[in-house]
């Protein structure tokens, strides 16, 4: 681990970053450019004292996830998130199949579609980076780790995430999960990643492991969606799967459908935030 290079790094990546750039309010009169270490530790999802001990060269070594964390908060690109993986000891993540790492470009769109919750999907239905309208419509997802990070395990193992949808959507929505997995194991063929997921779906679940029987492909597409909100009821919308430079990347727009009321729900949610609304997020 370099330690002096890396606090060099993050310092100089930080002051190159305006509020503005990441959807932060300014506030009052700022003494120096670039982002305050707060800011960076809230995009991050870690303690500003964390992140102060890794600016001042006394921090301990970041995890993989602490890293990509910082990636995207720091809106860096590949080469620049590979240079991060290395001063902190670690090898870089791969950069096919199961690359997260979500660059600045798409991470600026994120900010900028303020009124729409939109996320980035893994191929496997992990999500790896949002925006605030999303956290206003759904659980934060960094609170998953293991096998709960992806959403076809929590479909078919944990009850509660059913319940924040239309029971009378359920059905279709395991099988596209199971469709979507499908066609990702056969282009991931031989990858651990998706093997073990298959492989403990099935031990887990029999609904899943008769779905999975049933050989159905489909890739991620557009699809309308019910949540189920514990505050506000019913909020339909319609969910546009859009491509990304990554292969196994999609970025996810979330928008009301026409003839409901959802338009006037999300008003709330963005006006409300995240302070006490949200439900469990589904893909």
């Amino acid at each position: 681990m370099e330690r002096d290079e890396l606090a060099d790094f993050l310092r100089r990546r930080r002051a190159l970053l305006t509020p503005e750039d990441v959807g932060v309010s300014p506030g009052p009169r700022r003494r120096t450019p670039g982002l305050r270490r707060d800011e960076v530790a809230l995009l991050a999802g870690m303690s500003t004292d964390y992140y102060t001990r890794l600016e001042q060269r006394r921090g301990p070594h970041p995890s993989t996830q602490i890293l990509g964390s910082l990636a995207r908060a720091l809106r860096l690109d590949d080469d620049e998130r590979d240079h991060l993986f290395i001063l902190a000891g670690q090898a870089p993540p791969t950069r096919v199949g199961a690359d997260k790492h979500v660059g600045p470009g798409l991470m600026h769109l994120l900010t900028k579609l303020d009124d729409t919750p939109a996320c980035v999907v893994t191929d496997l239905g992990e999500i790896v980076a949002h925006n605030a309208m999303y956290l206003a419509l759904a659980e934060d997802p960094r609170r998953y780790t293991g096998l709960d990070k992806y959403v076809v395990w929590r479909w078919f193992t944990d009850p509660g995430t059913r319940r924040n949808f239309v029971p009378a959507d359920w059905d279709r929505m395991g099988h596209k999960h199971v469709a979507d997995l499908r066609a990702v194991s056969a282009r991931r063929a031989g990858d651990p990643e998706v093997a073990v997921l298959v492989e403990r779906l099935r031990a887990a679940s029999t609904e899943f492991e008769t779905i999975w029987s049933e050989h159905r492909v489909a890739y991620k597409t557009s699809a309308s969606k019910r949540f189920v909100h514990p505050e506000l009821g019913v909020i339909a919308v319609h969910c546009e799967t859009l491509v990304t430079q990554k292969e196994g990347q999609h970025l996810l727009v979330y928008s009301p459908q026409p003839g409901t009321d959802a338009r006037e729900k999300l008003n709330l949610l963005g006006v409300i935030g995240t302070q006490h609304l949200g439900v469990t997020a589904s893909e």
